[in-house]
């Protein structure tokens, strides 16, 4: 249920502006994307893990507002990460 530590190292690389680059809202929106997608495979078995189902619900705030405050900075890159993460809006 938990990413990898290669998946995570593979995601940051991916999805890093520059070399080094861990912290930046790209690399924290797919980070959570990652955990969204593992979250929401484990609740299609577990219907009645309302804990988890509630740390989803965590998660997919915390990435609507990283997403937010990258819309508001700069909407080229918040349109090119919701391209490449084939996210609604």
């Amino acid at each position: 249920m938990s990413i990898t530590a290669e998946r995570r190292a593979a995601l940051v690389t991916d999805y890093a502006t520059s070399s080094g680059d861990t912290g930046s809202p790209e690399v924290q929106v797919a980070l959570l994307s990652e955990r969204i997608v593992n979250l929401t495979e484990h609740l299609k078995t577990h219907a009645k893990d309302f804990h988890s189902r509630r740390g989803l619900l965590v998660l997919v705030g915390r990435r609507r507002r990283l997403l937010d405050y990258l819309k508001a900075k700069n909407q080229g890159r918040y349109e090119a990460l919701i391209g490449r993460l084939n996210l609604r809006r």
